[in-house]
């Protein structure tokens, strides 16, 4: 970790960012394979229409969808945009957290709870889907950071139950209501995970700012008529997008908003 540290920044962020592109790559292969209940490590990345299996100089990070031009080799099925954005945005990630982080404990907490996050989005923005096999392993990944980092382990202790337990009682409360599910298990998993990664602050402000980004989006949709009052929204992409900014200026958010009511 010394020698990591005596990097200079600009080689550290170039290098955290090579790194993060190569991890990208293995998120698509998670968003894709896991609502399939397929795994994640064998068989080798290949086609998904002729299932001809990858050569090495087809799986480089953006660079490859770029010379293939969005097709793949053989057969030319179009190859989604998603991988090369999920490569980007993993890529620009690790090279930001390198740079506002530094190395050390947070750092390799923020990355772990970023890649889930990713994968939360994804899979959920389109199967409205939020695997077990990220939720519930992060919750308990995230509450072992906890000992070394922030937010120590008694407040991601209460993260983790309060922020599970505030959704499962907001879904019971809606179900007793409305008599039809709300919420599904899948979005209580996820905030408890968040709860685990950010303390029991920060995983009220994501509550906060999830379900005010879902509220405009829906609205939007209701009022652009593309949806209606019952149209299911995918409420884990906004835990993810909410977690994100709360993990990031979430500390000075809350800091400002105490300052408010000092005397």
């Amino acid at each position: 970790m010394t020698a990591l540290a005596d990097l200079p920044l600009s080689v550290g962020v170039a290098v955290a960012a090579a790194f993060g592109a190569v991890i990208g790559s293995f998120l698509n292969v998670c968003i894709y394979r896991l609502p399939l209940g397929k795994s994640v490590v064998y068989p080798p990345s290949a086609c998904t229409k002729c299932a001809r299996e990858l050569v090495w100089y087809e799986n480089v990070p953006v660079v490859s969808w770029l010379v293939l031009r969005g097709r793949c080799r053989t057969c030319g099925t179009p190859i989604s945009f998603r991988y090369p954005l999920i490569e980007a945005l993993t890529a620009a990630m690790f090279g930001l957290a390198w740079w506002y982080y530094g190395p050390g404990a947070l750092l390799a907490s923020r990355l772990v709870f970023g890649c889930a996050l990713i994968v939360l989005f994804a899979v959920d923005l389109e199967h409205h889907l939020l695997p077990n096999a990220i939720t519930i392993p992060g919750t308990v990944v995230g509450f072992v950071f906890s000992f070394f980092t922030e937010p120590g382990w008694e407040a991601s202790l209460i993260g983790l139950l309060a922020g599970g337990g505030a959704l499962y009682a907001i879904a019971g409360i809606y179900y007793l209501v409305r008599h039809e599910e709300g919420l599904g298990m899948g979005d209580v998993k996820m905030l408890s995970m968040i709860g685990a990664f950010l303390g029991w602050k920060l995983t009220l402000l994501t509550l906060i700012l999830a379900s005010f980004a879902g509220t405009l989006i829906g609205i939007g949709l209701i009022v652009t008529r593309r949806g209606g009052m019952k149209y299911a929204l995918p409420f884990g992409t906004f835990l993810a997008l909410g977690a994100a900014a709360a993990a990031v200026v979430g500390p000075g958010l809350l800091e400002w908003y105490l300052r408010m009511f000092q005397p």
